[in-house]
């Protein structure tokens, strides 16, 4: 899969084939946001465009844009998995948070 990066927003890329565009979409929303274009560049433009506006417009409706993403993560797991992590967390001289942000963030990059 292929993303973009803007103002903490991140778009999800495809091909379309059929009319040899490439199409982005916020991800992480639920709001549908989405933009297109036939190079890169203008793929790129198009996306800068697109968050800049959607903010505009929702600081203008008073209906706030919403966040990707707001940094909180609460996972439920096993107390033998919650004993594990914390042992490997330990051993790498970090707390449990820096250690799981560490994993989750080399475990992220294979998508």
């Amino acid at each position: 899969m292929n993303t973009m990066k803007y103002k903490g927003y991140i778009a999800r890329i495809e091909f379309d084939d059929e009319d040899r565009i490439f199409v982005g979409h916020l991800a992480g929303i639920k709001d549908i946001v989405g933009f297109h274009g036939t190079t890169v560049d203008e793929l790129e433009e198009a996306f800068h465009t697109t968050v800049d506006d959607y903010i505009a417009i929702s600081e203008e409706t008073g209906r706030p844009a919403q966040k990707p993403y707001s940094g909180n993560l609460m996972l439920r797991v096993p107390p033998d998995v919650h004993a594990a992590v914390a042992t490997a967390a330990q051993a790498n001289g970090k707390s449990i948070n820096q250690w799981a942000a560490g994993v989750l963030e080399s475990a992220s990059h294979a998508y």
